[in-house]
């Protein structure tokens, strides 16, 4: 009998014994049933190579004090061993795999099908079973992030044999990622939103476009939709902690949330925000850093910096604020969808500058 087998009995699968000749059992040495003691003390066992220390109990005779064998006592030994396996090696505990089935509304056979595992996976663990380091890993990532779970529910939706439990998990977890949109603060919900709704998006276009936003949001309504101050940074203006936020992906395309509720956003945010996306993020990362180059704000916070110079200088909100509503009036401005006209004076300069300096190159 394995050591899962063991751990997993139940009263119906042994007599039990502790209960039989009121409190008393064989004792081998003794050759009668006799009273004994439990102890709780420290106990040494070898598991899958490792030798763990844990706290157990054991019975002894009361008469000779030799130690007894007593079934159940012998499982709850083998559950605490396991426990301090999984706890020395951070492996998945039958607890954590039951907070993510009621987390995301699912059972353990379709959550098995759905990690792409074998049908009785999910209840061997529930039962006490030792995940392997790599199933583990990804029962703890689901865990911890819910944006993971649903790609993973997209993905292998198919795996699933019913499409109510397919809905009922979408369901759970939409509910988490909107409760978590509601706590985060306006830049980083709008960068998830940017990320969800855009293509082929950058770290460099994410960042210029949350600052056409914040212009723009201020030219319409006079206020700003960011408390975060806006760096001028090398590359352009930056969000400091957008950038630590997606900093892994350097110049790689960011990846997209599978899921977003934007049932939070007013109509005319979403307006101004499809706007940016449309207008603006159509461009690559390195045109719209050449179009923020071109504007007063980045210009006036770089001032006496070389071009290359690092630098922490913040572009004051006013300055931003003020250039855009002077944008807005320039152009006649009278919704967020008239925006395109500036984008497209800009891509229009900046291909002017590149043509003269192809020509002054080409004359040399």
């Amino acid at each position: 009998m394995t050591p899962e087998r063991r751990l997993n009995m139940r009263s119906s699968d042994h007599i039990d014994i502790n209960k039989t000749k009121e409190g008393k059992i064989f004792c081998t040495e003794c050759r009668v049933d006799v009273a004994y003691t439990i102890k709780r003390q420290k106990m040494n066992s070898n598991l899958r190579g490792q030798k763990i220390e844990y706290e157990g109990e054991a019975a002894y005779c009361e008469s000779c004090g030799c130690e007894l064998w007593l079934p159940d006592l012998h499982d709850a030994n083998l559950e605490a061993l396991y426990d301090e396996y999984r706890k020395q090696n951070n492996l998945a505990t039958p607890e954590i795999i039951s907070g993510i089935m009621a987390k995301y509304n699912i059972g353990k056979r379709p959550l098995s099908l759905l990690l792409g595992w074998g049908e009785q996976t999910i209840s061997r663990y529930l039962g006490g079973g030792i995940p392997s380091r790599e199933y583990s890993d990804e029962i703890l990532k689901i865990c911890n992030d819910p944006e993971y779970y649903l790609t993973v529910l997209e993905r292998n939706k198919n795996n699933l044999t019913s499409r109510l439990t397919y809905t009922k998990s979408r369901q759970a977890v939409e509910g988490i990622l909107g409760l978590n949109n509601k706590t985060m603060s306006n830049i980083d919900v709008v960068a998830k939103y940017l990320l969800y709704k855009s293509e082929d998006i950058t770290h460099l276009t994410l960042q210029k476009a949350l600052y056409y936003i914040q212009g723009y949001y201020f030219a319409f309504n006079n206020e700003y939709l960011f408390s975060e101050e806006c760096e001028a940074w090398v590359h352009g203006p930056v969000y400091r902690s957008i950038y630590y936020n997606y900093s892994d992906y350097r110049y790689d395309e960011i990846e997209k949330p599978v899921f977003f509720d934007d049932s939070n956003f007013t109509n005319f945010e979403k307006l101004l925000f499809d706007s940016v996306i449309k207008y603006y993020c159509c461009f690559s990362g390195k045109i719209l850093e050449s179009f923020t180059h071109l504007e007063e704000p980045w210009l006036k916070a770089r001032k006496n910096l070389k071009i290359a110079e690092t630098s922490n200088r913040v572009i004051p909100k006013d300055d931003i604020g003020k250039f855009f509503a002077k944008k807005k009036e320039k152009y006649g401005m009278d919704s967020p969808l008239d925006i395109s006209m500036y984008s497209l004076d800009m891509f229009n300069k900046v291909n002017s500058l590149l043509d003269s300096v192809r020509e002054n190159y080409d004359g040399q």
